[in-house]
């Protein structure tokens, strides 16, 4: 088996998550290391990674599909049924997109923990593990503050 660090997303005041928990590959070149980075390291890996899926999930669409029973009541329960046969051309550019999650983490939108240690230097040596699970906290600003 593969080792993989788990990401989840949690947002204050909600018990529901922010997105299903997921995994990305556990970089080989980290074994060297002993898991030794940084957070900048690790957030632009995750990004990368996210991007790459997003990617592939736009490709995916692109096709057409029949559908089973099953996806089609499954469909009907979230209010949509998707067959693909879209050609949505995502165009994102990887450094912007590391740069905004980057400079949204500066702003103090989101606070990062690894194995439940929050992580608040970017370019502080960290180490994560395989099998870590890094948690994403969104912050809400509140109304009028």
């Amino acid at each position: 088996m593969t080792a993989t660090i788990t990401i989840e997303g949690k947002q204050l005041g909600h018990k529901k998550r922010l997105f299903p928990d997921h995994h990305v590959p556990y970089p080989p070149d980290w074994q060297h290391s002993g898991g030794r980075t940084t957070l900048r390291d690790l957030l632009s890996r995750i990004v990368l990674e996210e991007v790459t899926a997003f990617r592939q999930r736009a490709e995916d669409r692109r096709l057409l599909r029949a559908l089973t029973a099953t996806e089609i009541a499954q469909g009907v329960e979230r209010g949509k049924i998707d067959s693909g046969g879209r050609d949505l051309k995502p165009t994102i550019d990887e450094h912007e997109a590391i740069m905004t999650a980057l400079q949204a983490f500066q702003d103090g939108l989101y606070f990062v923990f690894i194995d439940g240690q929050q992580q608040q230097d970017l370019d502080a040596t960290i180490f994560v593990e395989p099998n870590s699970t890094v948690t994403f906290v969104r912050l809400v600003a509140l109304a009028g503050g």
